[in-house]
Parts: C-alpha cells; structure tokens; sequence
C-alpha cells in the first residue's frame, strides 16, 4: 500500500513534468488535448478541418511561425468563433504576424505576436448570414463614374461605363435591407486617406505601411464596409463581435477564456511581411523602430493578404 509520502513524491514528480503552455511551440500546443477540445466545441465536426487549415497556414509562413504561439492560437479561435476560415486565399480573416516593441525601463523590448485582422470579404459574410440584407456591396469608383453624389439625399449617379482613367478617386458603399431601408456611403479618397493618417501610429503617419502599402484599395473598401455596417445595418451578435474584435490582439487568460490584449492602435505598429524569411534588423536599444525592415530592403510587395 501506497504511503502518504509515496504520494506526495508522485505528485511532485508529475507536477515537476508538467510544462507551462508558454514554453510550447505551436505545434506542440495544436496538439494537446486541451487545444483540441477548445476547436471542437467552437468548431464541432470542422474543427479537423479549421486546425489543418491553421497549421497549414502558420507551415507556409515563416513570420508567422516565429510570432507567440498563443497569439497565434488565440487569433484563429476569434475567427473559430465567428465560422470564418483562416485561409488567406479566401479573404474572409486573417493571422498576421507582426512586432511590436515597448520600452521597459530603459531597454527596448520586441514582442512577436500575432494579430486577427477581417477581411472585407468577412464582414459581407457576417452581414449575410444575419438574414435582413437584401443587398450589399462595396467598390472603388474610378476617375470618370462618378457622375453626381449629394451626401444629404445620399444621391448616387453613376456610370460603370465612363471610366477615363485607372486613378481611383473614391469608394462607395451600397446596402438594402429587406424591410426597404437603403444606404449609401461614399468616401473620397481625401476622405478615406485623412482616416488612415488620424489611426495610423507609426512615427511618419503618412507613410503607407502593411496591408495599407500593399492592398490599399481592398484596405479602403473594408474601411468604408465597416463604417457603413457598424453605423447603419443590422447589427447582430455576430457583426458586432467583428466590429470589436477587427485588428486586436487576442491571448489565453488562466482560465483559456479569450482576452483582448492590445491593438496595432494601441502601440507602435511594425511592418508585416508575408515573404520568405529574412533576418529583422534589430534596431540600436535606444532606438524606436517603426518598420520591420531595414530600409534597404523594403517590402516586397505581396498580394497574399488582400485586406
């Protein structure tokens, strides 16, 4: 018969073996069994399906395989929540990994983290599946089309067909509901650019940086979705989730409950690459660094994260 002392040492020895989640990598973490069960209850009989997807996803790209495993996990259950895939040749939502640095102390310190962005194609989805929308659109309005808009009346003219040039010079929004109400919101490229520069964080707040850099027009399209939806359609649990959740941060709190960490608003926001890897130059300690890259190698221009 076993001891009292006996079973303490067999419980310290199986406490001593018990690693924190922290120090896991991803995979390692994909694969416990508390992991698998926190897909499956979301996800029921496509959490197989979701998680394949997700370490496909993170096995193809390199950045995104060095960010916190957590945040990683923790952005794909948000879009686990919300039914959305995580492919990124979908367009619905995606993980995108990215630094961040912080000072503490005297010291800068970078953190490797991974963020839940909603795609356009997102928000479109969500609004569908509410059941209220009888149409929704959003798209770029080229120099030429647009004939007559009058922001009071929300009068719309345009013509698809009079397109002069390839410059964009605005972005409109359409949505009906099945009840009758219509909405229309137009944006001028002034407009949706002023927006971009007032949340934008980086030291040179005109400076185009990640998804605006290389999806600008996909990025502008969301904006003016987003806006639209939020302040005048149907706003369900679902869509109001998106809203709030739409580029943050998420982690894992004691209890494996989802937690808002932070947004790419709330700090300094490092440019994201969705190309093989190359080392980050890291900057001098005293030094605030405002893009991934060293400047004589900037981003390659990436389509692979069309916003």
């Amino acid at each position: 018969m076993a001891t009292n002392d006996t079973l303490k040492n067999q419980l310290s020895e199986q406490k001593n073996q018990e690693v924190n989640a922290q120090s896991l990598g991803f995979k390692s973490l994909m694969n416990t069994p508390t992991m698998k069960k926190k897909f499956q209850d979301i996800l029921h009989e496509k959490s197989d399906s979701f998680m394949g997807s997700l370490m496909t996803l993170v096995g193809g790209d390199n950045y995104l395989a060095k960010a916190e495993p957590m945040t990683i996990i923790a952005s794909a259950l948000k879009a686990a929540t919300m039914d959305l895939p995580v492919d990124k040749n979908l367009g619905y939502a995606y993980i995108v990994p990215f630094n961040r640095r912080e000072k503490q102390g005297n010291q800068w310190v970078t953190h490797n983290e991974a963020q839940f962005i909603l795609g356009y194609k997102g928000y479109i989805q969500l609004a569908q599946r509410s059941g209220q929308y009888k149409a929704l659109n959003a798209l770029e309005v080229y120099e030429g089309q647009l004939v007559e808009w009058n922001p009071l009346t929300e009068e719309f003219t345009f013509d698809y067909s009079a397109k002069t040039s390839d410059e964009v010079i605005g972005y409109v929004g359409f949505f009906e509901l099945l009840n009758g109400f219509k909405k229309t919101v137009y944006w001028t490229k002034q407009e949706v650019e002023a927006h971009r520069v007032k949340n934008a964080k980086g030291k040179d707040k005109a400076k185009l940086t990640g998804a605006w850099a290389d999806n600008y027009n996909q990025m502008a399209i969301k904006t003016v979705l987003r806006n639209m939806l939020s302040k005048w359609g149907i706003l369900s649990v679902e869509m109001q989730t998106a809203v709030t959740s739409d580029e943050k941060v998420f982690r894992l709190d004691d209890n494996d409950d989802l937690i808002e960490e932070t947004t790419l608003s709330a700090a300094e926001p490092i440019e994201t690459e969705i190309k093989e890897a190359e080392k980050v130059v890291d900057k001098a300690d005293d030094e605030e660094q405002t893009a991934l890259f060293d400047d004589k190698q900037p981003p390659m221009k990436d389509e692979d994260y069309p916003f």
